[in-house]
């Protein structure tokens, strides 16, 4: 069945891990009869948690849509992951979603998670709802989370849905504050009561707050409001749902989502509140010339689709669109504005989980899947020939955990890239680089638990087990002293013989990295022909220093002297004699290590300033550059050798309980300290 696009919501749930999206969702779909029996996370059975992974691990790893029709509306529910590892999910969800419902537990209040799911709110303009769940379970307390969740954001927080306590304080029903309405859940069929004693005031004062901020949404409302006159129903419906999408307002609701309570008025309100996809996100269209514009999401416009999610797994290939503009039929020709190419479109399909409902047409506004687009990768704009743009591409977070991966069983290595490739259409979020310096595959991701789930992946999809091991560091040799080097290389084995003879002055550079070659001789000693033969076998040897075997930077080799013979002497003989001088000379002049210094810039609250200072200057040998301070957060810029970061995504989670972040960039070399430098040589030796 194809839906006008005003009678199309897309909504994502964001929230901490354990705060009830998936829960929730299993509880709308059931109430919309989509799904005649509720799963549970822990049997493993919910629509939107079906990978092994999920099941495996308890907890949601990707995105999962969740299509249902509640009052003639198409509701598209976009369940995310909570764990921070899998924040490249979110960041999908966000870009298909055209409003968010921020799930936060009863138990809990506010969460880190809670306001990470805020903040990337914010940063898109994006309507919201606060749900809190849990509210009927032992030790949760929805007063001491409203209550906080108004501390934090301010008088815009609105209750619309509130529970109703017994003496116990015991959640027993619900109390609709738009409809002035009591409920009870009973048997997972909702029934409505009398309102119980003494809540009409509560409801009373509760629809109050709502009309002052109707009120607010518009002149004639204004002044509707202060002459004393009541709002109508429909007046009430369109100034709160003015209020959510200008994001005055952010209604609150509650319920549980284990026995559905709230999950009828949680959906009532969707419909009624939360922007449909001509109201919703704001897109912004590269033309073909390079130049943008406002991107208008229009049911007659000319086709347009972006792709916000690739699923490649034992089911096929699917990639999540989002259709933009116009009408998408299967088997039609659209232009795919990353290649330039024209892509004939595979089957549509309606997804539920990994359940597929193949379908003849997705229509603007509405998100489903394309069977079988090899070259189309999550991201691309899918467009008519007629116009041609590009949006923008989902803003992944920088990998900041790195591990070296190789296969268990040696001569797998291009099973592992293989599988890794196939794997990266899923999770753009991770990258993977082959340092032939240091002969690592390196994959790079959120976190340990992203990184052990593809691990996971690559043994139950691609049959290829794979060990992880610290990534190594690409340090770097110098001298700094200067030497005057013989090499001679001389071979006589009857018939032709080799020899070459050179003396070379080493010295160091500050400025260069290259090694700089130079030539003194005078009167002939070496023939100018064999010039190009020792800067050669220089620019060998320098691959390989003579402390711990790397790179050897800001070199200037000077040839001054030698001799020669005039049958014996060839390339190979003085590319040897030049090594030889290389290895004589460089241990004589005070060789030193040097290691890539990175500059940081993590940014934490400013509770964690001085744990975080600590740590980089005491633990990490990192130096504080500066620090500045915004809206409760401190941003402290810092250089720290590389070296001391490997586990400091890690680290930073625990010393901030999640909530910091951070970025790190080459900077430059600089030498390692005396005692660190004999370790790195000791094991360097040891892995010879």
């Amino acid at each position: 069945m194809s839906y006008a696009t005003n009678n199309i919501r897309n909504i994502c749930l964001l929230g901490h891990g354990g705060s009830g999206k998936t829960a929730l969702t299993e509880s709308l779909l059931y109430m919309t009869g989509a799904i005649d029996r509720m799963g549970k996370n822990a049997d493993g059975n919910t629509v939107c948690d079906y990978d092994p992974e999920e099941i495996r691990r308890g907890v949601s790893i990707s995105a999962a849509v969740a299509p249902l029709e509640y009052r003639g509306t198409k509701i598209n529910v976009i369940d995310t992951p909570g764990n921070f590892d899998f924040s490249g999910a979110v960041m999908e969800a966000l870009r298909a979603a055209d409003a968010a419902i921020i799930v936060c537990s009863a138990k809990d209040g506010i969460t880190v998670g809670l306001e990470k799911a805020w903040k990337y709110c914010e940063e898109r303009n994006m309507p919201r709802f606060i749900y809190i769940s849990k509210i009927d379970e032992e030790n949760s307390d929805y007063n001491a989370t409203y209550n906080a969740l108004r501390e934090r954001f301010g008088n815009k927080i609105a209750p619309v849905v509130v529970p109703t306590l017994d003496s116990n304080k015991k959640v027993t029903g619900l109390l609709d504050i738009l409809n002035k309405r009591a409920y009870e859940m009973h048997n997972l069929k909702r029934v409505e009561i009398e309102i119980p004693e003494g809540k009409a005031e509560v409801i009373e004062e509760f629809n109050d707050m709502l009309k002052e901020s109707v009120a607010e949404t518009s002149e004639e409302f204004m002044d509707k409001f202060f002459s004393g006159e009541d709002f109508t129903y429909a007046e009430m419906i369109k100034g709160l749902h003015q209020g959510v999408t200008d994001l005055s307002l952010f209604p609150v609701l509650c319920g549980s989502g284990v026995n559905c309570m709230g999950s009828l008025m949680l959906m009532d309100h969707i419909v009624d509140l939360l922007p449909n996809p001509v109201e919703g996100n704001y897109h912004k269209a590269t033309k073909a010339d390079g130049t943008t514009e406002e991107f208008v999401v229009s049911p007659g416009g000319v086709p347009s689709a972006f792709v916000w999610k690739t699923v490649s797994d034992q089911y096929g290939k699917y990639s999540f669109v989002k259709v933009l503009s116009g009408t998408i039929t299967a088997n039609t020709a659209m232009v795919n504005a990353r290649t330039g190419e024209t892509e004939k479109l595979g089957r549509l399909y309606i997804m539920t989980g990994k359940k597929t409902v193949e379908v003849e047409q997705l229509s603007c506004g509405d998100i489903g899947a394309i069977g079988k687009m090899d070259k189309v990768k999550t991201g691309d704009t899918l467009c008519d020939a007629r116009k041609v743009v590009s949006l923008k591409g989902i803003p992944y977070a920088e990998p900041c955990y790195s591990m070296a991966i190789a296969p268990k069983t040696k001569g797998q290595e291009d099973k592992v890239a293989a599988g890794l490739s196939r794997l990266n259409e899923e999770d753009p979020s991770f990258t993977v680089v082959n340092n032939a310096e240091t002969k690592q595959m390196v994959i790079s991701g959120m976190g340990d638990i992203q990184v052990d789930v593809l691990c996971n992946k690559l043994k139950s999809r691609f049959n290829v087990e794979t060990v992880l091991a610290p990534a190594k560091v690409a340090y770097r040799e110098k001298i700094k002293g200067k030497v005057e080097a013989h090499g001679r290389h001389k071979k006589q084995s009857g018939g032709s013989g080799q020899f070459g003879d050179v003396w070379i002055r080493f010295e160091p550079q500050d400025e260069q990295d290259e090694m700089i070659f130079a030539e003194e001789v005078f009167g002939g000693s070496v023939p100018r022909n064999f010039f190009p033969s020792v800067e050669k076998g220089l620019r060998n040897a320098v691959n390989k220093g003579v402390l711990a075997g790397y790179p050897v930077v800001g070199l200037k080799a000077t040839l001054y002297d030698g001799s020669y013979h005039p049958v014996d002497s060839n390339d190979m003989a003085f590319q040897t004699a030049a090594r030889l001088a290389y290895q004589e000379g460089l241990p004589k002049a005070k060789p030193t290590l040097l290691e890539p210094i990175g500059l940081m810039r993590v940014t934490i609250p400013d509770a964690n300033l001085g744990d975080i200072m600590s740590d980089i200057s005491s633990k990490r040998r990192g130096t504080v550059l500066g620090m500045e301070a915004e809206g409760g957060m401190q941003t402290v810029e810092a250089e720290v050798p590389m070296a001391e970061m490997g586990s400091y995504t890690i680290d930073l989670r625990s010393m901030t309980q999640g909530r910091g972040t951070f970025t790190v960039s080459f900077l430059r070399y600089e030498e390692v300290p005396a005692n660190i430098q004999q370790k790195i040589i000791a094991e360097a030796k040891a892995e010879d």
